[in-house]
């Protein structure tokens, strides 16, 4: 069975970090791009927004412009895990964060270009 589970989410002051981690089962996400992607509380309706991305073999990496400098996506392919290590939170980065991966080397931040989701990780950024 096919699955992505997100781990590490949680409450944080704001300007803290967090690490969300995305770990595959049942697959290898060596051929695989990943993203992450976060849905804002209040936007069920809403598409998910991409937050940060990966290539498979080239590492190529991409960030939305709300999360660039704040916000690294690694992978460690010897734990077959992708990363997000997000410093520097703000309340407006609270929301539900989602894994995902599609089976190409080249990574987007278009969520309908994904073919596995985890169950999404609740990070909440508040004093």
């Amino acid at each position: 069975q096919l699955q992505l589970v997100e781990s590490g989410g949680g409450l944080v002051q704001p300007g803290g970090s967090l690490r969300l981690s995305c770990q595959a089962s049942g697959f290898t996400l060596d051929y695989y791009a990943v993203g992450w992607f976060r849905q804002a509380p209040g936007t069920p309706g809403k598409e998910r927004e991409g937050v940060a991305c990966i290539g498979s073999s080239s590492g190529r990496t991409y960030y939305a412009d709300s999360v660039q400098g704040r916000f690294t996506i690694s992978r460690d392919y010897a734990k077959n895990t992708v990363y997000l290590q997000m410093n520097s939170l703000k309340p407006e980065d609270t929301a539900v964060y989602y894994c995902a991966a599609k089976f190409s080397a080249r990574a987007s931040t278009r969520s309908s270009d994904y073919d596995y989701w985890g169950q999404g990780t609740q990070v909440t950024v508040s004093s």
